[in-house]
């Protein structure tokens, strides 16, 4: 049996009630028994018993989240309409005098869709006699969101938004749910989720510094978001010949995290990346990795601002002082000035991959690409700036593009590889960095790039409008740093604090005074 055969099958649903008042509230109950009878006795039926396994679980599920539908509606009914009295009035610091709002004749009825289906709340509308100010207290007794679709409900949508395309969370969560929900509220929901990143990292705790490792590490990096040109957001455009799909915005990402020190050699390091088997099998000793790792990303806020959130991040961590602090970034000059700046003090270190990408460029002006020459020619230099011999290394690029009358492009490479190398000798102390156990590397950077960014917002065909790129980068970054739920739980309390500030209205007692 298939679900749309499921379809078929005979549901309860009742239609919301012409006169809300004259509403029983136990009659959604009743048809949730009778619901439940119903689907007793089709399991019983004398079909049902022909059916396989597979035909009776998705018949059950279909007419039990019905059942629960009609019991979350029943508990919504008996909660009643919020009938605070005849009068309220509202407060508020702006006004001098409180406002008086009355209780209209009419009810207003409102849709909730909820993991379990649609529910509909009636509930009594204060309202002042321009109708410029309206107040539902049983929206603020039950926290209903400001859209029409439950907490819960976005929970579930945006924890599978972050983790694939949009049309895969929303066909993930009709078919968990049986509720449909179009892409543009989807991504207006992400949107809408993201707005309390920054204030959650703010006041969130960070473990006492005895529980983490000594070694503070932190990394900065750009990647690029493809994204729609403007004005044509949800729109198919056809391109013409030569025209690129999109362009990029570059995002700034971050990666903060502790480690226990690792110490190494420079040959140890050459072993990991050229015998990455037999370095495996000469030990058995698990190297410590990141720990308590938070990485993040933004397209609005400035490299500057960034940077001196990467530095409070650290701050936090390391309030007393008593860690060892170190940055690691590529060799792009305006954000190693602007980390230099803003991190007095803090050793930056060049990735050591950014320095294995050039040699491998060098290399590749003599031999072909996976040649064993090509590869001797990178292990060998690559071991020698691991030893701190960088300026020899400079020396010996250079003197190879004259001596071997090098031209062109090749050339270029050679030349501007050793600049490269000169320009960022100093934080290229490889061997002094090895011993104090220091990381060389901005894997978690690197990683996050591909892990926060690419593995989802560069898919094939994908493009980004701002608010919701940066939404995704931020909500991502939340799921990816393992802070989902919490941050979630700490949103919709925000969201209600937002939506129903306390205080706002208080119940006048004696109505005669209005």
């Amino acid at each position: 049996m298939t679900r749309d055969m499921m379809t078929q099958m005979p549901v309860i649903h009742p239609a919301p009630p012409q006169n809300p008042q004259a509403l029983l509230p136990q009659e959604a109950c009743l048809l949730a028994r009778h619901q439940f009878r119903s689907l007793e006795q089709w399991l019983y039926s004398s079909e049902t018993l022909q059916m396989d396994l597979r035909g009776i679980e998705l018949g059950e599920e279909t007419q039990g989240r019905e059942m629960l539908r009609l019991l979350l509606q029943a508990h919504v009914d008996e909660r009643g309409y919020g009938d605070a009295g005849p009068v309220i009035e509202v407060v508020r610091p702006e006004h001098s005098e409180p406002t008086a709002l009355r209780r209209q004749k009419r009810y207003r009825g409102r849709n909730i869709l909820t993991i379990f289906g649609e529910v509909r709340v009636e509930r009594a509308r204060y309202a002042s006699r321009r109708g410029n100010t309206n107040i539902y207290p049983l929206d603020e007794q039950l926290h209903l969101p400001r859209r029409s679709y439950s907490y819960e409900l976005q929970r579930r949508l945006i924890k599978k938004a972050v983790q694939g395309p949009f049309d895969e969370a929303i066909g993930s969560l009709h078919e968990a749910t049986g509720v449909r929900i179009s892409k543009r509220s989807a991504e207006d929901i992400l949107v809408e989720a993201s707005v309390d990143f920054e204030s959650f990292y703010a006041r969130r705790e960070v473990a006492q510094q005895e529980e983490s490792g000594p070694i503070l590490v932190g990394s900065v990096d750009c990647k690029g978001i493809p994204m729609v040109k403007p004005g044509l957001a949800h729109k198919q455009v056809r391109r013409g010949k030569g025209e690129k799909a999109n362009k990029k915005k570059m995002a700034t990402v971050a990666a903060v995290f502790t480690q226990q020190p690792r110490v190494r050699t420079p040959e140890d390091v050459i072993q990991s990346l050229f015998d990455p088997e037999q370095d495996r099998s000469k030990t058995t000793t698990r190297f410590p990795g990141p720990e308590r790792k938070r990485i993040w990303a933004s397209l609005v806020a400035g490299k500057d601002a960034f940077i001196q959130d990467v530095k409070k991040e650290m701050d936090r961590r390391d309030s007393r002082g008593t860690k060892t602090r170190v940055m690691v970034t590529d060799g792009e000059r305006a954000l190693q000035y602007r980390v230099c700046a803003a991190m007095k003090g803090t050793p930056l270190i060049l990735d050591f991959l950014h320095v294995l990408e050039k040699l491998w460029a060098c290399a590749h002006v003599f031999h072909k690409e996976g040649s064993g020459h090509a590869i001797e020619f990178v292990r060998e230099r690559a071991l020698r700036i691991l030893r701190g011999e960088v300026g020899q290394v400079v020396k010996g690029l250079r003197q190879m593009a004259t001596k071997r009358k090098v031209k062109g492009k090749k050339r270029k490479t050679l030349l501007n590889t050793a600049a490269y190398y000169y320009r960022n000798r100093l934080r290229m102390h490889y061997n002094r960095y090895l011993a104090e156990g220091l990381p060389i590397a901005s894997g978690s950077v690197e990683g996050a790039c591909k892990n926060l960014i690419k593995d989802r917002m560069e898919r094939s065909g994908m493009r980004w409008t701002p608010p919701t790129a940066e939404a995704m980068v931020k909500m991502r970054a939340v799921y990816l740093s393992r802070d989902f739920e919490e941050y979630w739980d700490y949103h919709a309390a925000q969201e209600q604090a937002r939506l129903y500030p306390e205080g706002l209205w208080r119940p006048v007692r004696d109505v005669t005074k209005k």
